[in-house]
């Protein structure tokens, strides 16, 4: 089996889908307003001209590849970085050292730093210190639910149980806007299940904007109700989870048929078995398109978001925030 990406110069992505200008005014409503937000690296340009809204009371997700820049992003929203240019605000104000923003924050993720003498028990004591809005029973029901060992030093705990702890501060903190950067890694399925099922019974009796970054989009697109997909420090869409549906099709019967019926199309990537090949065109399929499938016995389908983010996103490796990191552990 071999995938051929496609070179394609410039996506022509709809309207639906395309970020907004950089010139666009701020959102004075919404949880996050964001215009022409960069971040350099030395000479290494981490986010290049990012521009979005997020509404309150939205689950959004930040998808794209490794070094894609999505943590980068997801720093400068919650204070911890400063951008080299461009604007950027959090429920009407910039983030940086204001405590009146940051305290209305989570930043949850896996690879949390704690002091060696931590154990869980501290994590839950401390939690509420910074976050006003933290639910001690919720947090002790989530305790339960990841079975944690309360009197283990953070040191100590497997993966799994770091990224449970993440999901527990994370969750429990009831945070206005709370940043889920890929904190289920190490949970088997049946844990990670057990964290969305969590994510969306809270969300739904509390409702809060929260940022989820993502590798396993199979398992969590039907929660995003907006969409933000970022290839090497680059915005290519934004997009609702309705819109994002329509942004793409697979064609797929013998080779040659489907290289015919999607010549004059933008292709994204072509999957090849034998003398078989299924094409991911972006776009929707009008007419003409199905006429042409139908006379040539070709299958018209849908692409999962899974699919669609691989198809458009760059190699993991060699991306805008990766060359970044290693140009400042060089310093």
């Amino acid at each position: 089996m071999s995938t051929a990406p496609m070179a394609t110069p410039v996506l022509e992505f709809p309207p639906t889908v395309r970020p907004l200008s950089a010139d666009a005014p701020m959102s004075p409503d919404a949880a996050v307003s964001v215009r022409g937000l960069a971040r350099r690296y030395g000479e290494v340009r981490a986010l290049q001209d990012v521009s979005f809204d997020i509404a309150p009371n939205t689950i959004c997700g930040l998808l794209g590849a490794n070094g894609a820049g999505k943590t980068t992003l997801m720093s400068l929203i919650s204070g911890q970085d400063r951008p080299s240019a461009g604007t950027l605000q959090v429920f009407g104000r910039e983030p940086f050292d204001d405590a009146a923003v940051l305290t209305q924050l989570c930043f949850a993720r896996e690879n949390q730093a704690y002091p060696d003498t931590f154990a869980v028990r501290h994590v839950l004591t401390t939690c509420p210190l910074f976050l006003p809005h933290w639910d001690a029973d919720f947090a002790d029901e989530l305790v339960e639910t990841f079975r944690l060992p309360l009197n283990h030093k953070i040191r100590k705990l497997s993966r799994g149980q770091l990224s449970a702890v993440a999901i527990v501060a994370g969750l429990a903190s009831r945070a206005p806007l709370t940043f889920l950067d890929e904190p289920y890694l190490g949970l088997d399925p049946t844990a990670r299940r057990r964290f969305y099922d969590a994510l969306l019974r809270d969300y739904a009796e509390h409702p809060r904007t929260i940022l989820m970054s993502t590798h396993l989009i199979g398992e969590v697109e039907g929660f995003f109700e907006q969409v933000l997909v970022i290839d090497d420090g680059r915005l290519l869409v934004d997009a609702s989870a309705e819109d994002i549906a329509e942004l793409a099709f697979t064609v797929s019967g013998p080779a040659k048929a489907v290289e015919a019926a999607t010549g004059d199309r933008q292709v994204l990537e072509t999957h090849r078995i034998g003398g078989l090949a299924s094409a991911v065109v972006l776009g929707t399929p009008d007419a003409a398109m199905h006429r042409r499938a139908a006379e040539s016995g070709l299958e018209i389908g849908p692409v999962g978001l899974q699919d669609l983010i691989a198809a458009l996103g760059a190699a993991p490796h060699g991306t805008a925030e990766a060359r970044a990191h290693d140009q400042e552990a060089t310093r």
